[in-house]
């Protein structure tokens, strides 16, 4: 219910209606637009990254999951409200809010998956994650809808971005307050808090578990590979999701009504490759699944730097939503399959760490690419292509089975 919730944060802010909005009106459409949009998400993501392996940790130590979880529900869902007070004047305004609200979309979205591991089986943790992602774009599918609602209802009388963008915005926000409500009332922490010596801050020995975690990483190796490897492929996933939009409009023309249906589109598709994948994981394999999942993103790279009509880039598009949610629920239950019982949080937040960097390292490039080729979005969606290709390489190097073998020899917090 969580990524039911989020996940229209994700589908209306950074996918498909703030992002053209921000590069379009409030940054007017300026050469160093799409870079400026970038390098905001860049630095929201470079936040989360600081913090994410010690939060995770902090809430081992503290059994504290939850209590954090709802801090950044409010945190996400108050600065994302804020967002419709921002328009043309507004550049520093609207980069200090979109800063924000994603810094608490990406905490939440760290403590949610650190979840998993308590409500599933190792051998069911593809399962239970392909459900959670195909209810997350269901919770997008509908954030979408009455967003589209709205928009075809302000077009048709004469209200123009300015006016309806910020309406959707609050709509975003009240859809994920509502929504969440049923993690905080049925959820349940089921860990324990753990001992700490005498006098020592917890904020202290999260630092130090942090720190001995990355000290015996060779212990882990196999997740350790596989997180490199999440950075990699992961920066072609994000620069996707956030740019998708800018990409059509700048490149194929299309209206902001154009970009909500084909997104509302592309998230049936995504819930679809997120369950059905997510029943084919636990079956065929983690790193198999995954692999089919990037030959997917390929071959959606492929159809839309081809594509010179909008026929095509539909084509393109929802494949780009069966990948989408088919590799994100991959990923998050190989996590969970190759980290030891107590030190799940923290890997998760690890994990959280390589998305983060993915998301800044992908959208950046393309930034820079069409800044440096002046406006040249076909070349920056085939330098995307290439993270996908490299991390089909890295995934190759990686040993599930040694890895879950050193995930279960792990006896405690400090052996």
């Amino acid at each position: 219910m969580y990524d039911f919730a989020n996940s229209g944060y994700t589908t209306v802010v950074t996918t498909a209606v703030y992002n053209a909005y921000f590069v379009g009106v409030v940054a007017g459409s300026a050469p160093w637009a799409t870079l400026a949009w970038t390098g905001t998400l860049a630095l929201s993501y470079a936040l989360i990254m600081l913090t994410a392996p010690v939060v995770g940790a902090y809430a081992d130590l503290r059994a504290a999951k939850k209590s954090l979880l709802a801090w950044s529900t409010v945190g996400c869902v108050a600065f994302t409200a804020a967002l419709a007070r921002t328009g043309p004047d507004s550049l520093a305004l609207a980069i200090v809010l979109v800063v924000a609200s994603n810094f608490f979309y990406g905490t939440g979205e760290n403590l949610i998956a650190a979840f998993l591991p308590e409500l599933a089986e190792g051998e069911a943790l593809g399962t239970v994650s392909g459900w959670g992602w195909s209810l997350g774009y269901l919770g997008g599918l509908l954030a979408l809808g009455l967003c589209l609602a709205y928009v075809s209802w302000a077009q048709a009388a004469g209200h123009g971005a300015v006016q309806f963008v910020p309406v959707t915005m609050l709509i975003t926000a009240a859809l994920f307050a509502l929504a969440s409500l049923p993690t905080f009332l049925v959820l349940r922490e089921r860990a324990v808090p753990q001992p700490i010596d005498p006098g020592q801050r917890f904020v202290r020995e999260a630092f130090a578990r942090l720190r001995d975690t990355l000290r015996h990483a060779g212990r882990f190796r196999d997740l350790a590979r596989f997180l490199g490897c999440v950075v990699v492929y992961q920066s072609g996933i994000q620069t996707v999701v956030v740019l998708a939009a800018v990409y059509a409009q700048e490149a194929l023309h299309f209206s902001t009504r154009d970009t909500l249906t084909m997104i509302l589109a592309v998230n049936v598709t995504a819930a679809i490759g997120a369950f059905g994948f997510g029943q084919v994981q636990d079956r065929l394999g983690h790193v198999r699944t995954l692999a089919l999942t990037l030959l997917l993103w390929i071959a959606t790279i492929a159809a839309a730097w081809f594509a010179e009509g909008r026929g095509l880039f539909w084509v393109a598009a929802n494949l780009a939503g069966l990948g989408l949610g088919a590799s994100q629920s991959a990923a998050r239950a190989l996590v969970g399959y190759l980290s030891p019982a107590a030190r799940r949080a923290e890997f998760y937040g690890l994990w959280g760490f390589a998305v983060k960097l993915s998301s800044i390292i992908g959208p950046m490039s393309y930034g820079v690419v069409t800044w440096l080729s002046h406006g040249d979005h076909r070349l920056a969606i085939l330098v995307t292509g290439a993270f996908f290709v490299a991390g089909l390489a890295l995934l190759a190097r990686v040993d599930v089975a040694r890895g879950r073998r050193a995930a279960l020899a792990e006896a405690g917090p400090g052996d």
